[in-house]
């Protein structure tokens, strides 16, 4: 029927629109579901599984003969996103949704009526729909979609280590070069206790006398000294967060990354249980 290609059309642009977003960007996306409560040992592993049920689940409602296939995975992913919003409601209501990249969203009632819209389409595009055959092709595609992701994911994994940074930054008022030696880069909001926290766990670790520690405000700057004060965090100050960042891009504070030689060797996102200990340990910046 003319009205279940429609659908099938709209569901399809939505759901792999969503899944190709998150491919090719895992790691932002890992960090947004940190926001969304997801623990982050299983963050990234879980963006990769989504995206590529996601993507799977639209091109399979795209193809008549897979309708009713791709119908049924679509509508177990909404009624799971709709059922794990509900469960943290009261923790993310008024939070940011981008889950689909055309549609600004926050978390609220109306959420829930959109997702029940998406799921009413795709409910009948499946029921108006042939009965699905052909279990090879559907295999065929989702090797396709996994190898698209295993690539995009390697792509981001190789711009995450070996970024160069920029030659030098301003530190205390005077240029200081960052192609020599071993520095830990810390980005921060002066207000956001989750930096302050991880601030003040850092003042214990045991650094290694040849690593530098460079503290860099994302905004208030007039409270950088105050915030390294409070902390005890021994570190030297840039205000260049704009420089910076525009090379080490991430989503919200705190955030490090760990430098040799004028070369990122690991990003630092993670800043609760056993993190930034244990990556910093590894790396061998602190004892």
């Amino acid at each position: 029927m003319t009205i279940s290609h429609i659908l099938a059309l709209f569901v399809a642009i939505l759901f792999v629109g969503a899944g190709v977003y998150k491919i090719l960007d895992p790691f932002t996306w890992a960090h947004n579901l940190e926001v969304f409560k997801v623990p982050y040992q299983i963050s990234l592993p879980a963006t990769l599984l989504l995206a590529i049920s996601e993507v799977f689940g639209g091109v399979l409602i795209l193809v008549p003969r897979f309708r009713r296939w791709g119908a049924a995975l679509v509508s177990l992913l909404l009624i799971a996103f709709m059922a794990y919003i509900g469960y943290h409601y009261k923790e993310l209501i008024g939070q940011d949704c981008t889950c689909f990249p055309w549609l600004k969203r926050t978390i609220g009632p109306p959420f829930f009526a959109g997702d029940a819209g998406f799921l009413l389409a795709a409910i009948l595009a499946g029921v108006w729909a042939k009965p699905s055959f052909g279990k090879r092709g559907a295999a065929v595609m989702l090797g396709a979609v996994a190898v698209f992701a295993g690539v995009s994911y390697g792509s981001a994994l190789t711009h995450q280590n070996g970024l160069k940074a920029p030659d030098s930054t301003i530190v205390d008022g005077k240029p200081y070069s960052l192609q020599h030696g071993r520095i830990f880069l810390f980005f921060y909001d002066p207000n956001c206790m989750h930096c302050d926290h991880a601030a003040k766990t850092m003042s214990k670790f045991n650094w290694k006398s040849d690593v530098t520690v460079i503290a860099i405000p994302t905004r208030e700057q007039h409270f950088a000294e105050a915030f390294l004060h409070d902390t005890k965090l021994k570190a030297v100050t840039s205000l260049e967060v704009d420089k910076l960042k525009s090379v080490f891009q991430f989503t919200d504070p705190p955030y490090g990354v760990v430098l040799e030689n004028g070369h990122q060797k690991t990003p630092v996102p993670h800043y609760e249980d056993a993190e930034p200990e244990a990556t910093l340990r590894q790396v061998g910046f602190i004892e």
